[in-house]
């Protein structure tokens, strides 16, 4: 079943056209990574669908029960040193706001969730650590254990392996490979590792300021959007 179809999208800033011709769907336990040339419209497409920016035309369509604010979503992190007191436990925790409506306090449930989230990205010995204190992978297993809080069904996650070394990134990629298959969570991820995403991914979405493919990581391999942005000549 869908949990996400868009048709006909069109996005941008101030009426400025970046992404055209999007239409694309996002099943139940899908993988799909999002590639192409940088400036080519993958994050604008990325904050449209948890709902930071609205279509200029078209549509987003949430189906299967799910609606933005059920999205576990993990925005590209800068980089830089994280220097906030909040501990692992706190951050992780604030995954869980959204479904907590009006009650202004964390209940057993969400206690639970967190440290579900926790042990899964096995950061559960760091729960009283200050966020600011731990290395940059640390810092991206917390605020992934956190987008993981709000949702069972889908993860959008912007480059989550942006300024990290290969060790951490092939760590990390790992993880959400096991969120997808283990715990059947869809994700949709930005990735501008081109052969780990075709290795990764079960579908694959190109974009170019507009959609030049979407299908099969199979597919894809074969196709002139792979060629032309892998300069592979074939």
């Amino acid at each position: 079943m869908s949990l996400i179809t868009c048709k006909d999208l069109v996005l941008g800033y101030e009426n400025t056209v970046v992404l055209r011709k999007v239409n694309f769907s996002v099943e139940s336990g899908d993988y799909l990574c999002v590639v192409g040339e940088n400036g080519s419209g993958k994050s604008t497409l990325i904050k449209s669908l948890v709902g930071l920016i609205k279509p200029i035309r078209g549509e987003i369509i949430f189906s299967d029960g799910l609606h933005a604010g059920e999205i576990g979503y993990l925005p590209q992190q800068s980089g830089g040193k994280q220097d906030f007191p909040a501990s692992v436990r706190e951050v992780v925790m604030s995954g869980c706001l959204n479904s907590m409506g009006l009650r202004p306090f964390f209940g057993r449930v969400e206690k639970q969730r967190a440290e579900q989230s926790m042990r899964l990205l096995g950061i559960w010995d760091n729960r009283d650590d200050a966020v600011g204190n731990l290395s940059g992978g640390q810092r991206q297993r917390v605020f992934l254990a956190r987008a993981l809080c709000a949702t069972s069904k889908l993860l959008v996650l912007d480059e989550p392996a942006a300024g990290l070394d290969p060790v951490v990134t092939s760590e990390l990629y790992e993880i959400v490979r096991r969120l997808n298959r283990e715990q059947g969570v869809a994700v949709v991820m930005i990735s501008h590792d081109l052969q780990s995403a075709i290795s990764n991914a079960g579908k694959i979405l190109h974009l170019k300021h507009e959609q030049l493919f979407f299908g099969s990581a199979q597919a894809y391999r074969n196709s002139a959007a792979y060629r032309s942005l892998a300069g592979v000549d074939r």
